[in-house]
């Protein structure tokens, strides 16, 4: 996956597929803030803020120590899409979350590759309210999210298509 903006450059894809093609991950996120300094790269303070605060909340609600969530840049397993629920999701940039969520939750292996990352007036043109929006639209899944590991409202959309696995073997 990888936004149409541009703002990614589509040449790193044999870097962002190379962890599941070496059996290392099921899924694959593009990392901006491994790819150097967002703020450099032109990212808004306030998006910095936000999502050095969200990370933070997602690592501790799934139990992972990931650099960031919010990338336009991913590559999933055909297999890993077939685990879950993908079609409970939304269809706006939520739904990043609510797969991530997902994965999580079936037991697969995530990893990050650093992206370099251009800001410029066509891309990235998400406004601050639509942004805030996003927000508490990632904190509606974290708490959904919560409410269904903690088994006190069990969500269909998080529940695996597929027993969980110790290793998916790799094609």
């Amino acid at each position: 996956m990888v936004h149409p903006d541009y703002q990614y450059d589509p040449t790193l894809l044999p870097e962002i597929i190379k962890p599941i093609e070496n059996g290392e991950a099921d899924v694959v996120l593009g990392s901006r803030l491994l790819g150097g300094n967002v703020m450099k790269q032109g990212m808004p303070w306030w998006k910095y803020v936000a999502n050095r605060f969200l990370t933070g909340l997602e690592n501790s609600v799934f139990g992972l120590n990931l650099a960031e969530y919010h990338t336009g840049y991913r590559a999933y397993r055909r297999e890993a899409l077939e685990m879950v629920n993908v079609d409970m999701n939304s269809d706006n940039f939520v739904f990043d979350q609510e797969i991530v969520a997902q994965f999580v939750d079936v037991g697969l292996k995530i990893a990050e590759v650093p992206v370099p990352t251009r800001y410029f007036s066509q891309a990235s043109s998400c406004s601050f309210s639509a942004s805030c929006r996003y927000g508490l639209s990632i904190l509606g899944v974290l708490a959904r999210y919560m409410l269904h590991r903690s088994h006190l409202v069990r969500q269909k959309k998080f529940q695996s298509l597929r027993r969980r696995y110790s290793a998916m073997p790799v094609a």
